[in-house]
């Protein structure tokens, strides 16, 4: 009976390995698994006879199918383990007694002589030796240690503020992410203790998008705290104990169209004649008469007609937040109190849909807190995503932070002419030219602020985009601070046709380069490059070359012939078959089906009709959470990460019309209403739901700026939030965040898809400490001292989109 059963398990194994082997086969792939199902069905009908034989043909499958493994991937465990944990599994099966006695034959005379388990037991155990070793390799390690000398003495970090002091996203308007705070260091981090922790009390709802996200950067100020929520509440809170100061809820409402419900901070302001304020000012406190305080930015060029109104909002409002919402405003809050600021713009509000000629409601709104510097707001939006052709403009605008009046608009699709349009009189933005949806960076001595640009939509078809919008798509531009006029453009993708848009903030730091001091910028991508460039120029401080790219097989799209490569990448190699994975054979099996059906010509396939691998995916190698630099030691820390996704074309008379009940996602079907196609777009995963490219695909890694080399890199996270069982395997799992470093010399990072807060060592990447974080942590954290104690600060609500655990948590950290 059980020799009959194993037959059965061995044909059908066969069976579906010598169909999918044949169409694999016949698209071009591997021969391995047609060759090796028509020898399981062999040895399945041999088996079936009761013929020793099937034993000795089983072990020379095993045998074949480890040469073969090895010889693809090398001694890579993940990579082994589904092209062969089935086949040994039935090996080790077949040495049980049943079918060592099963399979024999009779002497000459008559009597029982048992087949010999031999073969299949040698084969097994030269397997598990394989595997066994294998298990202590990991190929895609860089071992290194990042440079420790200190390149200058008096780093320059942008605005100046306390030490214990985080005032901007970034920390400051440098974006470094980086404190000059050194209590906690390598030898002493692993004491962290929760010093406290709050919930804000906004959940995710049952009526939420997808994309419903806890993204924010808290700041510090004083002795507060300042956050917003994905619904819009900015909250103020007690860096010392957690307690509330205040909250102000935006009241900004659901939407289904609303493609992101998220909120990543609040931007601070403080009159220059202020200092900042306690946690809990009393009645008495006149903050209009403090001591004077250097102002995070100066203020000295504004028009002088309108004094009045300058005067009545410092007088209400000296110390401001202001909170972007998800229905496209931007509201002033006094800082000490949560009260809105009425004398800033429209009692209090700038309505950012203005000078719109298309505005769907949903489709556009500020994800992203404005840049403060010289007196001016200087914000950006986010536009939905492959919904219409029709939607709104892109457009950077500068507004005055006392009074809301509009400064300067600089329009990708009209960049020439940054005068303040006239809205009264019909003006209106350029419809659906690139956005810029992330944060922006700001020298305030260059006089300028610096832009991640997205690209038109649809983003992926380029046939009607201006030559305006064509030079200023997914790239880092540098505006004038007090004009909004460009002062150079460097893009990142030509002709972007894989929403490939600058997703992060842009870095500044001065390198030291030859000797002398040269101010850069630090880019990050989502295809994996890392541009370094001179910030005064946008020159690359080292070569850079232009890549051959694939033609496009869509009428009257012309893809670019070459992209640009940056000299520090963290791009993948180019997939293969061999690279294909899956959690058993079968699954693997079918995902190098899949690849192989799919067109895949490197990087930048074009999309198509058949369906193209984006690779690295539309989450890209980096995001928003950008890299954290050392400016004394010149270093950078980062998380890549490594998740291909699929794109196909559908001709707009095959796109079903929308259903009452359709949410705005990003995965699914884009619809593109005016265009000739919409795009089903997703990962690319196995039919068990895993993604069908090899782990790792979630690192922490370590760069010298100036050699422009990655000096170490380590897979990072665990697979204990990913199955149903918690697994706590590290395999190296994707993430959405970022990281922030201290002087200390301690990296901190969440992000990952399991639900933990980690610190690594800044010098060689190792891991140092981990603490259980009750929701997804997909933010980036932040450090600050009160009292003398350093704390670390995340906060934790999950990521719709990578589907960890919602919450509405902030989760502290100090030494005992």
């Amino acid at each position: 009976m059980m020799i009959s059963f194993m037959s059965c398990i061995l044909g059908l194994l066969g069976l579906a390995l010598a169909v999918g082997g044949t169409k694999l086969a016949m698209l071009g792939g591997s021969l391995y698994y047609v060759i090796t199902g028509v020898a399981l069905l062999v040895t399945a009908l041999l088996m079936f006879r009761r013929k020793a034989a099937a034993l000795w043909l089983y072990a020379a499958i095993v045998v074949g199918t480890l040469a073969w493994a090895v010889w693809e991937v090398g001694f890579d465990w993940w990579q082994l383990a589904p092209r062969g944990g089935i086949l040994v599994l039935i090996a080790l099966i077949l040495c049980l007694p049943v079918f060592r006695r099963g399979l024999g034959e009779r002497s000459e005379v008559g009597a029982p002589r048992a087949a010999s388990v031999l073969p299949v037991a040698a084969a097994s155990v030269v397997s598990i030796l394989v595997a066994g070793y294998s298990l202590f390799q990991e190929p895609s390690r860089i071992i290194g240690e990042l440079p420790t000398e200190k390149l200058t003495t008096e780093a320059n970090t942008g605005n100046p503020m306390e030490d214990g002091e985080w005032h901007q996203y970034g920390r400051s308007n440098y974006g470094q992410r980086w404190s000059p705070l050194e209590q906690i260091t390598p030898t002493n981090v692993a004491d962290l203790e929760p010093a406290w922790e709050y919930q804000t009390g906004d959940v995710k709802r049952p009526d939420d998008v997808g994309e419903t996200t806890y993204q924010v950067t808290p700041l510090k100020v004083g002795e507060s705290l300042y956050v917003c929520t994905p619904h819009n509440i900015a909250i103020s809170i007690d860096a010392k104990t957690g307690k509330e100061n205040w909250r102000f809820d935006a009241n900004s409402g659901m939407n289904p169209d609303r493609q992101h419900q998220t909120c990543r901070g609040v931007t601070y302001w403080q009159s220059p004649e202020v200092t900042p304020a306690a946690a809990t000012p009393t009645a008495q406190d006149d903050p209009a008469t403090e001591d004077q305080a250097p102002a995070d930015q100066p203020q000295d060029d504004q028009p002088q007609d309108d004094t009045a109104q300058r005067a009545a909002i410092a007088a209400e409002c000296p110390r401001r937040v202001y909170l972007p919402t998800a229905d496209a405003r931007l509201i002033a809050l006094n800082a000490d109190t949560g009260e809105v600021c009425s004398s800033f713009a429209d009692d209090g509000t700038l309505h950012l849909e203005q000078g719109m000629e298309y505005n769907p409601e949903g489709y556009y709104y500020s994800t992203s807190p404005p840049v403060a510097v010289d007196g001016k707001l200087i914000i950006g939006g986010a536009v939905n995503d492959n919904f219409s052709t029709k939607s709104q403009s892109g457009v950077i605008r500068a507004f005055d932070i006392d009074t809301g009046e509009l400064l300067w608009n600089w329009d990708s699709g009209n960049p020439e002419d940054t005068t303040p349009i006239d809205i009264e009189g019909g003006e209106r933005y350029t419809t659906n030219s690139p956005n810029s949806w992330s944060v922006f960076s700001a020298d305030e001595e260059l006089g300028l602020v610096y832009i991640p640009t997205g690209n038109q939509v649809p983003d992926q078809l380029g046939m009607n985009r201006t030559p305006e919008v064509e030079a200023r798509s997914s790239a880092i531009v540098a505006l004038d601070i007090g004009t909004g006029q460009e002062q150079w453009i460097r893009q990142t993708v030509h002709h972007d046709l894989w929403d490939m848009d600058v997703p992060a903030q842009p870095v500044l730091i001065d390198l030291t380069r030859d000797g002398q001091t040269v101010p850069a910028l630090v880019g990050p991508t989502k295809q994996g490059d890392i541009w370094i460039l001179d910030r005064r120029t946008g020159e690359p401080l080292s070569p850079r070359d232009e890549l051959p790219a694939a033609p496009s097989k869509i009428p009257g799209e012309n893809a670019a012939p070459t992209q640009p490569i940056s000299a520090l990448t963290f791009r993948p190699d180019r997939l293969t078959g061999a690279n294909m994975w899956g959690g058993t054979m079968i699954d693997q099996m079918m995902c190098r089906i899949q690849f192989q059906g799919l067109d895949y010509e490197g990087q930048y396939t074009p999309p198509s009709l058949n369906g193209t691998i984006v690779y690295p995916g539309n989450f890209g190698t980096f995001n928003w959470g950008s890299v954290a630099v050392d400016p004394e030691r010149q270093v950078m820390f980062g998380m890549p990460t490594y998740l291909p996704f699929t794109s196909r074309l559908v001709p707009a008379s095959e796109i079903p019309p929308k259903g009452a009940d359709e949410k705005a996602s990003e995965q699914g079907l884009n619809r593109n209403e005016g265009a000739d196609y919409g795009v089903f777009m997703g990962p690319f995963l196995s039919p068990l739901g895993v993604p069908c490219t090899a782990p790792p695909w979630g690192f922490v890694a370590g760069a010298d700026l100036n050699s422009e080399s990655v000096v170490w890199k380590h897979k990072n996270g665990t697979i204990r939030d990913m199955t149903p069982l918690p697994l706590k395997v590290k395999l190296g799992v994707p993430g959405i965040g970022g990281p922030m470093i201290t002087r200390g010399g301690v990296a901190f990072l969440g992000a990952a898809v399991d639900d933990y807060l980690r610190a690594y060592d800044l010098t060689t990447g190792d891991q140092l400490w981990e603490t259980r974080l009750p929701a997804g942590g997909q933010s980036t954290p932040m450090t600050y001292e009160q009292d003398g104690e350093q704390y670390v600060v995340i906060v934790a609500g999950g990521h719709g989109s990578v589907g960890t655990k919602p919450g509405d948590y902030i989760m502290a950290y100090k030494l005992p």
